[in-house]
């Protein structure tokens, strides 16, 4: 029985991503707006890779094979884009439970590209993790949330973007190495949101320091968190088992919030015993999901 440690690399990450969501989610009710925190948080994780890819020694790669890091970060930025337009419209407790159905979208993406192998196994986990994440979303008093249709369609596009360009990186990475896909792939990323600037709601010199520090220190985690994630599937790839054990942060997000919600200003705290149930359930059918994958 071999345990697989670099998927503990997608457990630390769920983590991350929650953390920088709250932090987001926090950003947007301070006026941010959307596409200044995408902006930031993206040349964030932008100059994080360069310094990956100056650390490594800068590979020479054929100008040929730039389209596919180039088609990737078109992916993620779709994802991206959609991910906190999700958040701005609803709740964390919302939109990041929907998003673990990235690993369906992953699974199949994997063997529609033939990105890889997908194992009995993989395939029962990626089951279990959809049934998780419809127990932690349901139940949860919809109704004193308008925009719960809106914010569920935005997460499961942001799933699906991200779930495309998790399989890209697993297809192309190996052919590159992973210090260098992912890098020139966050270049890229970088580049195309350069093209948000004419979108802001405002300057970026507009944002007063609270929200700096907000739409900063979330940025941060969130570079962190595809560093992590972008580099898990490049260096061991699996890219299915990588987001079966990421989708952890569902539940993450559901502990997080009750636990130290009150930290991020925010309001989701509140729910009934029905929800408790349901999300409980969730967690266990997530742990056999995680399991599965791990040993």
């Amino acid at each position: 029985m071999t345990f697989s440690w670099h998927l503990l690399i997608p457990l630390a990450c769920a983590f991350t991503y929650v953390t920088a969501a709250l932090m987001f989610k926090r950003a947007a009710e301070l006026g941010v707006g959307v596409w200044r925190t995408t902006f930031v948080a993206n040349w964030t994780a932008c100059l994080a890779f360069l310094a990956i890819w100056l650390a490594a020694g800068a590979p020479v790669v054929a100008l040929a094979l730039y389209w596919q890091p180039a088609l990737a970060a078109g992916f993620f930025l779709l994802g991206q884009s959609s991910m906190f337009l999700a958040l701005k419209h609803g709740d964390v407790t919302v939109t990041t439970p929907v998003m673990g159905s990235k690993v369906i979208m992953v699974a199949l993406f994997t063997v529609l590209l033939n990105a890889g192998e997908m194992p009995l196994r993989w395939w029962i986990g990626a089951g279990l993790s959809a049934a998780a994440v419809l127990l932690l979303h349901v139940g949860r008093g919809l109704g004193s949330n308008r925009h719960v249709g809106r914010t569920v369609l935005l997460a499961w596009a942001s799933a699906s973007c991200y779930g495309l360009g998790d399989v890209c990186i697993q297809k192309w990475a190996p052919g590159w190495g992973a210090t260098a896909f992912a890098p020139a792939m966050f270049g890229w990323v970088g580049i195309y949101s350069l093209a948000l600037i004419p979108v802001f709601s405002a300057p970026l010199r507009a944002m007063n320091g609270q929200a700096w520090r907000w739409v900063g220190a979330g940025s941060v985690m969130m570079a962190v968190n595809n560093a992590g994630i972008v580099l898990a599937i490049g260096i061991w790839g699996g890219a299915t088992a990588v987001n079966i054990v990421y989708s952890a942060r569902g539940l993450v997000s559901v502990a997080v919030v009750w636990a130290v919600g009150h930290w991020f200003h925010s309001r989701e705290q509140h729910h009934d015993p029905v929800v408790l149930r349901n999300r409980l359930i969730g967690a266990a059918l997530m742990l056999a999901a995680i399991v599965l994958v791990l040993v």
